[in-house]
């Protein structure tokens, strides 16, 4: 069949509009999210083997709501998220064995064994943490900007949480007083279109999520979240306002996730063609094809990437089977600051 002039015009603009960006952040892109990807399938393979207990929630499509804003933020800037959380570390710099070793429950995790797959902390990288409690990370967020104000810094923090969590009151309790105290937060809904199993359009008369930050008078706005483009631009200018004393924004990073909400979800609130229709936009398959369309790699090189993620997770994997369980002892570590707190212990 023919290709049109209209279809060559809007194929040139597309390509156009991608090349804004370096050859350098395309490849480190597509590196970061493939890194994610490849951790998120081997998770879910060893959770079904009984290997990862407990529970377990993947990351796998939203790649790129991670990615495009690591690119645009500062390694000195801080992270929180709930309890999707191992892809922002592993993106920061996070070890894949530490965090293989956290799934595994060993001494040698990040959280040192004692966090599991919803505690992902690296203090290293500035990631302060996955929390299990729905929306309970967002009023941590906006002190952690507090402090960083407070401290005199030019350093933000970014927070992100899922669609169920801006039904939570603690959410607005901190939109109320990000604005008022004008706190550099990014706040970030990843909406992938179902809190659990529930649809927006069942939890909400608003659909348009970003919306609820307007009634602070919040900059807010939706982005792709399927593109790292979208994304690094929507935070980058968050950022710049931050920076610059303007106080927090929300944006809505519109999404999906490719598996259930947990492992033991089997999606059936869905159809098999809205899954396919989002797996037709694939984040990391849109910056291989920017990748090979402007000649920033070849496809060899590509694939020795995909070799070199692969035996990267592997090693995590084993890494984290030969790691010891922590020592029972450890069940007093951490809790409070007093070394030698009075614990009660017979």
């Amino acid at each position: 069949m023919a290709v049109t002039k209209d279809a060559k015009e809007k194929k040139a603009t597309k390509v156009q509009a991608e090349t804004k960006f370096s050859k350098e952040t395309y490849m480190r892109w597509y590196e970061m999210m493939v890194l994610m990807r490849k951790f998120e399938e081997k998770a879910g393979q060893l959770y079904g083997q009984q290997k990862i207990k407990g529970f377990c929630h993947l990351y796998i499509g939203q790649e790129a709501c991670a990615a495009g804003a690591i690119t645009a933020l500062t390694k000195d800037d801080k992270w929180i998220t709930a309890y999707r959380d191992h892809a922002h570390p592993l993106g920061l710099g996070t070890s894949p064995n530490a965090v293989m070793a956290e799934l595994f429950a060993k001494a040698t995790g990040c959280s040192k064994g004692k966090g599991g797959s919803m505690h992902i902390f690296d203090k290293e990288v500035n990631f302060i943490g996955g929390h299990g409690i729905v929306g309970g990370q967002v009023p941590l967020g906006a002190g952690i900007a507090f402090a960083e104000k407070y401290s005199g810094t030019k350093n933000l923090c970014i927070c992100y949480m899922g669609d169920g969590a801006v039904r939570q009151g603690a959410l607005h309790e901190a939109f109320n007083m990000a604005m008022l105290w004008k706190l550099p937060v990014i706040f970030v809904v990843e909406n992938n279109g179902y809190a659990m199993g529930t649809s927006v359009q069942r939890t909400s008369n608003v659909h348009d999520l970003y919306k609820i930050g307007l009634g602070y008078d919040m900059p807010s706005e939706p982005v792709n979240g399927m593109r790292c483009e979208d994304i690094h631009e929507a935070v980058a200018r968050a950022a710049e306002r931050a920076r610059n004393g303007e106080g927090p924004t929300f944006l809505e990073f519109k999404t999906y996730r490719y598996k259930g909400h947990s492992m033991s979800d089997p999606a059936k609130y869905r159809t098999k063609e809205e899954l396919e229709e989002y797996r037709n936009q694939d984040p990391i398959e849109s910056v291989r094809y920017t990748i090979l369309e402007n000649k920033y790699a070849t496809e060899e090189e590509l694939q020795a990437i995909d070799d070199k993620v692969k035996a990267q997770v592997q090693e995590s994997v084993e890494f984290a089977e030969n790691s010891p369980y922590p020592d029972p002892s450890e069940l007093f570590t951490d809790i409070y600051v007093q070394k030698d707190y009075p614990y009660i212990m017979e």
